[in-house]
């Protein structure tokens, strides 16, 4: 349990002014999950304190017999109510009590009086990931209260997926880390927003309605089982030996009889073929590539080659396109030098 102390020394048993406990919880928990530090300061004060009547916390500490009192005291209040030696507890809520510990500061910093220990409390904290409970909430809210979102469909959405895909890969293949950060957001987005609206049953959907959780279940799930090696008894060794294993598994629950089912043929024709190419070298199939002359096969070849020699062909490509980029871009450049301005040669307007 991480906290801050402020500690006052004393010179005697009349003069101690007492203790403030300033006790935080994080609203992504359940109320009434606090801490063992927490509910030993809550049944150890002389006061507990609370300005917000509604406070979710409220029922669960009166429930375990704790008395609050719902009051929204100013520093000097505060101060003069543990005088004497007494501890009081501040139940913070949501917004932190900015007014009350900026008063605190203030106090301490004039040298006027006796200050009592500060503890700032944390009953209650983030677990990793439960910032992703705010994102569905406020999903809730923007597909309630939005006119333009309220009226989005799977097949609407479609388009921004792809969209956000791409500058996903273009971040990566850029380097920049906040972008990066960024672009995930935007393709977490997509997610959280299909599962809403998949949540909400309507007709043109033609099955069962599902949530948020149920896609998080299904990947956990799927996770869990195609992963033996961490969750089972089973070993891998090798990057391979992984792959090797998840395809298998994948085959027998999907119940596929061809190594190209699957594939989504919609997909750029480069990402296309080198998946189909990875397909075969894992199955270990003998398969002639097409012996019939024209660039689409040309390029088949190029793919198949790539992947074969553990390259990207698409992103190859992309990093060709943005040096050609690069290029044609000098080359305005010398050309609006040579020219003393204007347009370069051949500008599309």
């Amino acid at each position: 349990m991480r906290y801050v102390r402020i500690v006052n020394a004393t010179s005697s048993e009349e003069a101690a002014p007492g203790r403030i406990v300033l006790l935080t919880t994080s609203h992504r928990v359940a109320p009434g999950l606090l801490s063992w530090p927490a509910w030993q300061a809550l049944h150890a004060a002389d006061r507990v304190l609370c300005a917000d009547g509604a406070h979710p916390q409220l029922p669960y500490l009166r429930e375990a017999g704790v008395r609050v009192d719902e009051a929204a005291p100013t520093a000097e209040e505060l101060v003069d109510t543990c005088a004497g030696g007494r501890t009081v507890v501040v139940v913070a809520t949501g917004e932190g009590e900015p007014a009350l510990t900026d008063g605190l500061a203030r106090l301490a910093g004039s040298g006027r009086i006796q200050m009592p220990d500060l503890e700032l409390l944390p009953a209650s904290y983030d677990l990793p990931g439960a910032r992703l409970l705010d994102l569905v909430q406020v999903m809730d809210r923007i597909r309630a209260e939005c006119p333009w979102s309220s009226q989005q469909t799977h097949k609407g959405l479609a388009k921004y997926g792809i969209e956000e895909a791409y500058e996903l890969v273009e971040a990566i293949e850029e380097g920049d880390r906040d972008e990066l950060r960024e672009e995930l957001g935007d393709v977490l987005l997509q997610v959280v927003f299909h599962a809403r609206i998949a949540e909400e049953g309507r007709a043109e959907d033609g099955a069962a309605p599902f949530s948020i959780d149920d896609v998080a279940a299904g990947i956990v799930t799927k996770l869990i089982h195609r992963h033996p090696h961490v969750f089972g008894d089973e070993t891998a060794s090798t990057p391979e030996e992984v792959k090797e294993h998840w395809l298998r598994t994948k085959a027998i629950e999907k119940q596929r009889t061809s190594v190209t089912e699957g594939i989504p043929l919609g997909q750029p024709g480069l990402a296309l073929a080198s998946k189909l190419a990875s397909r075969v070298r894992t199955a270990g199939l003998d398969v002639p590539l097409p012996q019939v002359e024209g660039v689409g096969y040309e390029l088949l070849a190029l793919a198949v080659r790539a992947e074969a020699d553990g390259v990207d062909p698409e992103a190859a490509l992309r990093a060709a396109a943005r040096a050609y980029r690069d290029a044609i871009r000098q080359t305005e450049t010398e050309d609006r030098g040579r020219s003393g301005g204007g347009e370069p040669h051949g500008q599309v307007p």
